[in-house]
């Protein structure tokens, strides 16, 4: 029997579908409801600009080491090859909902009162959005970032935007980081702080997603994670 937060996630055979053994071991990959197979079916033109990025995609040990958090350049490059691809990028959703009771029978009874509620869904962001799918990625923030990413998704859901959510973040372990050394100030030089020291316990990580998945932040919606494994770092 499966046990825990694997238990409400695809069987990962399934991932070997789509993403070839090159991306597989670049890349960690978690289905939700079915998540994988709702890109083949539903978006199978924004799959494969999804799987166009993750092949262009890496990061440098310098890159790594450099300053600059959740924006340093690799980000900045992800979104320009998610731009490439024809995604949309920082999308947000707005909605009012009118609200109508209706008394009587009949084909159409008579509507006795309604009112609008303004902004019942209010100015939620995803980084990109194409089609059916919106697309987000998270390199080094604080972790309740995920609670925003689901919960965004979880609204372009039940509006009827998308079909489907992924997210690109990090499988990188804390002994990874420090076998980088010392993190490299603007100008290259090292510093005195550790790699590992930037990427602390409060901070993003596959095993942080998963879990609020797993708790049902997205709702109903279904969850594409992806995570960076130590095949997708270059050497400088």
């Amino acid at each position: 029997m499966t046990r825990g937060a694997d238990a409400v996630f695809d069987d990962g055979a399934f991932a070997a579908e789509v993403f070839d053994p090159d991306l597989l071991s670049r890349y960690s990959v978690k289905s939700y409801r079915s998540a994988t197979a709702v890109l083949r079916q539903r978006a199978p033109q924004e799959l494969a600009a999804i799987l166009s990025v993750l092949r262009a995609f890496t990061i440098s040990v310098s890159e790594i080491r450099s300053p600059g958090g959740n924006r340093m350049s690799a980000t900045e490059r992800f979104g320009q090859l998610a731009r490439a691809a024809g995604f949309h990028e920082e999308v947000r959703i707005e909605a009012d909902l009118l609200v109508k009771l209706r008394a009587g029978k009949g084909k159409e009874p008579s509507v006795i009162t309604e009112m609008r509620r303004e902004d019942f869904i209010h100015n939620h962001m995803v980084d990109f959005w194409k089609g059916r799918v919106a697309f987000d990625y998270e390199w080094n923030s604080k972790d309740q970032t995920y609670d925003r990413d689901l919960y965004a998704f979880r609204s372009f859901f039940e509006a009827g935007v998308i079909d489907v959510g992924v997210i690109v973040t990090r499988e990188l372990s804390n002994d990874f980081f420090k076998s980088l050394g010392r993190c490299l100030d603007k100008a290259g030089n090292e510093t005195d702080e550790t790699v590992a020291a930037k990427f602390g316990a409060s901070t993003t990580g596959t095993h942080k997603l998963i879990s609020r998945i797993a708790a049902g932040r997205s709702g109903g919606c279904p969850v594409l994670a992806i995570g960076i494994l130590p095949g997708n770092i270059t050497a400088d």
